[in-house]
């Protein structure tokens, strides 16, 4: 038998129709994306006892010093490190290399500021360096279990017969398995979605490549790699006279700058000690 029809059983039924449609609208309702965030590690000293080997004709003699940064980025679908910077054990005396043309050394270890900000080695999905050169993988071998992304050439050269040639010390990837590393050749959207591109910039080394992160609040940012090591030389378009080619790494530079132009990035130069005092650092962070 069919219940009589009230006012009393009328606002009942609206009621429950009211709460269920809010119920749909919300489970319809896509969460915000979480924002992609970006660490500065300081990751390392080095002393140019000579600066006209960055800069050949100019600077003969001088002393500069150039800091040396390396770069966590968290992405909702993952994590990447880019660069690895000098080696953690090198410590705040370090040592001279090249003959003396160079100093490094490291008063905070990466493996420090990664615990600082509740971050383990084996958290990190993928580790990219902008090349193979000892400043930028001397702690590589701490994340031998992420995911390794690279160039063909700088594969090529890294994991070849002669690396040594190129200047890059294989005993700081050794534990790497080049079966399982991510060769690349050109451009490589990490997450997919724009906001973490690895671009190729070739010529400091056979297969240098520089990053672009796309922040929501601060913007976008092209990390340099060693596409410029200090401001003067990006100003003059100067290349060091133990760059790969001269002839690609001038290519390289007009294109990222087009790219720079075009997205209305910020330039880091991870070498610059005097633009690196106005960027924080971790356990600071950007948006």
């Amino acid at each position: 038998m069919l219940k009589k029809f009230t006012k009393k059983n009328k606002l009942s039924i609206v009621s429950s129709c009211i709460i269920t449609t809010t119920l749909l609208s919300a489970c319809a309702i896509t969460p915000n994306e979480a924002p992609t965030e970006l660490y500065v590690f300081d990751c390392g000293d080095i002393e140019v006892r000579d600066l006209s080997i960055f800069s050949p004709g100019f600077n003969k003699g001088v002393v500069k010093q150039l800091t040396n940064n390396c770069y966590l980025i968290k992405h909702e679908k993952g994590t990447l490190l880019w660069d690895a910077g000098l080696n953690d054990s090198l410590g705040p005396e370090g040592v001279d290399v090249w003959d003396g043309a160079f100093h490094l050394s490291v008063k905070k270890p990466l493996a420090d500021q990664l615990k600082e900000i509740a971050v383990k080695p084996s958290d990190i999905d993928y580790l990219s360096v902008s090349h193979f050169h000892g400043d930028h993988t001397g702690n590589a071998n701490m994340f031998n279990q992420s995911s390794l992304i690279m160039q063909q050439e700088e594969f090529d050269a890294a994991f070849g017969e002669k690396p040594e040639q190129f200047s890059f010390d294989p005993s700081s990837y050794n534990t790497f398995d080049k079966a399982k590393v991510k060769v690349i050749s050109g451009d490589y959207d990490v997450f997919g979605d724009g906001k973490v591109v690895i671009k190729r910039a070739i010529g400091h080394t056979p297969g240098h490549q520089v990053l672009f992160v796309d922040l929501e609040e601060t913007g976008p940012i092209v990390l340099s790699g060693d596409l410029y090591h200090f401001t003067e030389n990006r100003t003059h378009k100067r290349v060091p006279s133990f760059n790969f080619n001269k002839e690609q790494t001038l290519e390289s530079m007009d294109t990222i700058e087009s790219f720079v132009t075009d997205k209305k990035a910020d330039l880091w130069i991870q070498h610059d000690l005097e633009q690196n005092e106005s960027i924080k650092h971790s356990p600071e962070f950007y948006q």
